[in-house]
């Protein structure tokens, strides 16, 4: 049995990258639109939703307060699609993550605190826990549908791990 605590520390695109993106629209330059009335920012996120013939869907996920100190009973994967999770107001989220992988490596699992203005989305095939909210909120989710196996779930039920925060 794997016995692990795991603390999140504040995401970045550099320490999420290799799990997805940030989105964010700091440090890009946007597009004047609308007569000077809005800005446009492009390249945010990656999304891949194709594969096997799938489309691309928005959804909201509305989604309730997690407590903490929290059991990781399981994680999930969705290979044939990226899943991006913006919320709706501003606030602070979790994400506890693995790398891509064919089967889930509890030694690299992470946890990220995503601030307020900020979404994430994940590659294609990297591992996750569900929705990690501080708040009863609505999120917007850009994610994959369509034929084809695209949930991979392991159980973490006989595993001890915590996310503290």
């Amino acid at each position: 049995m794997t016995e692990k605590i795991i603390t999140p520390i504040v995401i970045t695109k550099e320490n999420f990258s290799k799990y997805g993106d940030m989105i964010s629209t700091k440090d890009i330059k946007p597009l004047e639109i609308n007569n000077g009335y809005a800005k446009r920012y492009d390249g945010i996120a990656n999304l891949n939703t194709s594969s096997e013939n799938g489309e691309t869907t928005i959804s909201i996920f509305s989604a309730l307060k997690r407590h903490f100190p929290m059991k990781i009973d399981m994680m999930e994967k969705h290979p044939l699609g990226s899943q991006a999770f913006i919320p709706m107001k501003e606030t602070t989220f979790l994400v506890f993550v693995a790398p891509k992988e064919e089967k889930l490596d509890l030694n690299k699992i992470e946890a990220f605190i995503v601030p307020p203005g900020i979404g994430v989305n994940y590659n294609p095939g990297t591992w996750h826990f569900p929705l990690i909210s501080t708040e009863d909120m609505n999120f917007l989710v850009v994610d994959r549908k369509g034929s084809g196996d695209n949930l991979v779930i392991e159980n973490l039920d006989k595993e001890n791990i915590t996310l503290k925060y």
